[in-house]
């Protein structure tokens, strides 16, 4: 692992076991929480292989699973990682640095169709390395990938920099919606949604 994730730094001890808590309370309430899977699955062939960055307790991932994807999903928290594995078999749930990602040295050399970014996960990895991690999960695509990304707009990362750190990592921008249900996107968005694709040419 590389340097520590904001996950880390800002959060107290005991809270990834509360966002746990949280979510697995959430879909025992029925909570609807695809939202991020439904759009990735419409940008993607059926059958699509699929790459969750910063897969967390694995809802995401095991939506796109259950759509009949060919989920691998990579989280710097073992214990969000565990629990992806406990509540959510089928998919492969692995611990890993996004900044560092090497997925062909942990046996998935296969590139990957689409990849979801989801969960404020840019805004929570370490300073500084949101372009490596960008870039490595572009390194994991193949040509003509998608990549769908969404993070709070006052979380310390602008979207000036975002733009600049996603073609610095070989990224085209293709849209951008305020919300995982595309609604449209305006300048004082809260929250964007920006779909992203590696050029095939």
């Amino acid at each position: 692992m590389g340097k520590p994730t904001r996950w880390v730094t800002e959060n107290g001890p005991g809270y990834s076991q509360w966002y746990i808590d949280r979510f697995r309370r959430l879909a025992a309430e029925g909570a609807d929480l695809a939202g991020e899977a439904r759009l990735l699955d419409v940008l993607v062939p059926p059958g699509s292989r699929i790459l969750d960055a910063g897969s967390g307790t694995g809802r995401v991932g095991a939506a796109l699973a259950a759509r009949g994807h060919t989920v691998v999903g990579v989280d710097a928290d073992p214990a969000l990682v565990d629990a992806a594995r406990v509540d959510h078999p089928g998919p492969r749930w692995l611990v890993g640095d996004l900044a560092e990602l090497d997925l062909a040295a942990a046996g998935e050399p296969e590139p990957f169709d689409g990849a979801v970014i989801a969960g404020n996960v840019l805004v929570f990895v370490a300073p500084g390395t949101e372009r490596d991690v960008l870039r490595r999960v572009t390194a994991h695509l193949r040509p003509g990938g998608v990549v769908a990304v969404g993070f709070g707009t006052d979380r310390g990362y602008p979207l000036t920099d975002f733009d600049a750190d996603a073609v610095a990592a070989g990224l085209r921008l293709e849209h951008r919606f305020a919300t995982w249900d595309l609604r449209p996107w305006r300048d004082d968005a809260d929250f964007a949604v920006t779909v992203l694709r590696r050029p095939s040419d």
